[in-house]
């Protein structure tokens, strides 16, 4: 039984005067803060804010890289060359640490976005594209991303470590990919349902699939989105029933 797990989720991803979810009572909670970069969501002064915080709050900064795509969430699929998703990866890279610097942390790894995120489960020009652009920038870093998946290995194939990561909110399919957010049920919602699939995940590696199969899946990481209406709740609830399990919550970076 996995006795240590990372608690993580998306922050950051408010823009101008647009205020996306409460990233400050989610960074007393979470030990790993993936902070938009700019591309899909948030702006220098939300990436400097959320980088401040989580200094002061002992949260490890994670770039979170996407499309660039602000009109859409990140969360369209785009056909992007390889060569240009590799060069603005490194470029959302850049600019989080430079910011994260100043605001007295780093950049200690890096988590692809909505349709990116996808995507590189399965497509390997892509998943290469954002392996060596990471490795290119810093090989120390981590790449947070889903378990068997095209990223995975091409994060080993770059050298990098790659930390497993398992969505405590979100519908799977019985290959153990994520339901489209655009078909019924693929986001979860609750506290008491969601802390105990959160504690499944981590003490058996296992999770209900959407068709009612009871499907494994290796994690390091656990994930509440941070858009959610109700992502405080959950982080919360996931966070108490870890600790009561005696489960220790501790960033992997």
């Amino acid at each position: 039984m996995a006795r240590s797990v990372d608690l993580n989720s998306d922050l950051g991803e408010s823009f101008g005067a647009w205020t996306m979810g409460d990233d400050d009572a989610l960074l007393s909670v979470v030990t790993s803060a993936n902070v938009a970069c700019g591309f899909h969501a948030g702006d220098p002064v939300t990436m400097l804010a959320t980088c401040r915080t989580a200094a002061e709050r002992g949260v490890a900064v994670g770039a979170h890289v996407s499309y660039r795509d602000l009109a859409g969430f990140g969360r369209r699929s785009m056909e992007v060359p390889a060569d240009e998703l590799q060069a603005e990866t490194l470029y959302q890279l850049a600019a989080l640490d430079g910011i994260a610097r100043v605001a007295g942390t780093r950049v200690s790894y890096v988590k692809p976005h909505g349709a990116l995120y996808n995507r590189i489960v399965r497509d390997t020009v892509q998943a290469r594209a954002v392996a060596e652009a990471v490795a290119a920038f810093d090989a120390s870093l981590a790449l947070l991303g889903l378990a068997g998946s095209e990223i995975e290995r091409e994060a080993g194939a770059a050298g990098l470590r790659f930390v497993r990561e398992a969505f405590v909110d979100r519908a799977y399919r019985a290959d153990g990919t994520l339901v489209p957010r655009s078909e019924p049920g693929a986001v979860l919602h609750g506290d008491d349902d969601i802390a105990e699939r959160a504690l499944r995940l981590v003490t058996e590696g296992r999770v209900v699939a959407d068709d009612g199969t009871d499907i494994p899946v290796e994690v390091d990481s656990l994930c509440v989105h941070g858009d959610s209406p109700d992502a405080v709740v959950m982080a919360r609830a996931v966070r108490r029933r870890l600790d009561a399990a005696g489960i220790a919550v501790e960033a992997f970076a």
